[in-house]
C-alpha cells in the first residue's frame, strides 16, 4: 500500500495519533493550534481527509459517541499501518528542503509593472499585514500556557518565519527610498509602470 501523505492528510493522521478524535474536535484544535496559518485544511475538507485515510488503512472508526443533541460522531484512531506511515512521513518533512511558492515572489517578478506609488502602497499593507498576523499568532500561542514542546515549536516557526519576512521586508522598503537605486519604486527599461 502506497504511504505518501500530503500535509494535510499527514496533519490530521498526525492529530489521530496524538489522540482519537471525531472530525468536529479535529476541527477544533486545527484552529486553537493555529494550524490554518499552515495548513490548507477547511472544516468540510476534514471529513474527506477521513474518508481518505479509512480507505487507505491508516485509521479506523473506533467509537460512535453520541453528542449532547443526539447526533452520533464518529470518532476515529490510527491503525498500526497508520503509525508507520505518519511516523516515517513527519520525519521525512522534517528533515527534507522542500520548495515553497509563495506569491509574493511571482509579485516581485513581475513588480516592474507596477507604478512606484502602488507598489509603495502594496508593501505598506504587507507590512501591516505582517504584523497583524504575528500578533495574532503570538496570542494564539499565550493562550495556550500548558501545550506540548512540538506544538509551541509550530507556533514558534511561523513567528520566526513572519519576522524574518517582517525584516526583510523593512530592509527592501528602506532600500525603495534611497536615490540611484535599483528599487521597486524605479521603472524597469523597456517596462511601463500601469
Amino acid at each position: 500500500m502506497p504511504t505518501d501523505l500530503t500535509p494535510a492528510e499527514l496533519t490530521v493522521l498526525g492529530l489521530l495519533v496524538e489522540k482519537p478524535r471525531h472530525g468536529y474536535e479535529l476541527d477544533e484544535v486545527i484552529s486553537a493550534r493555529g494550524m490554518r496559518e499552515w495548513t490548507e485544511i477547511g472544516f468540510s475538507s476534514i471529513y474527506y481527509l477521513l474518508t481518505r485515510l479509512r480507505d487507505r488503512g491508516l485509521i479506523a472508526e473506533i467509537d460512535t459517541s453520541r453528542a449532547a443533541r443526539g447526533k452520533a460522531r464518529r470518532v476515529y484512531g490510527p491503525t498500526a499501518e497508520g503509525r508507520r506511515a505518519c511516523a516515517r512521513a513527519a520525519e521525512t518533512a522534517v528533515a527534507e528542503l522542500r520548495p515553497v511558492f509563495p506569491p509574493l515572489l511571482v509579485g516581485l517578478a513581475n513588480q516592474p509593472v507596477i507604478a512606484p506609488e502602488r507598489l509603495r502602497a502594496a508593501l505598506a499593507r504587507r507590512a501591516e499585514a505582517l504584523s497583524e498576523r504575528i500578533a495574532a499568532i503570538g496570542a494564539a500561542r499565550d493562550t495556550q500556557p500548558e501545550m506540548p514542546d512540538f506544538v509551541r515549536a509550530i507556533f514558534d516557526h511561523s513567528l520566526g518565519q513572519l519576522a524574518a519576512e517582517q525584516q526583510w521586508l523593512a530592509a527592501y522598503r528602506a532600500e525603495s527610498t534611497e536615490p540611484g537605486d535599483r528599487s521597486p519604486t524605479r521603472k524597469a527599461d523597456g517596462h511601463d509602470a500601469l
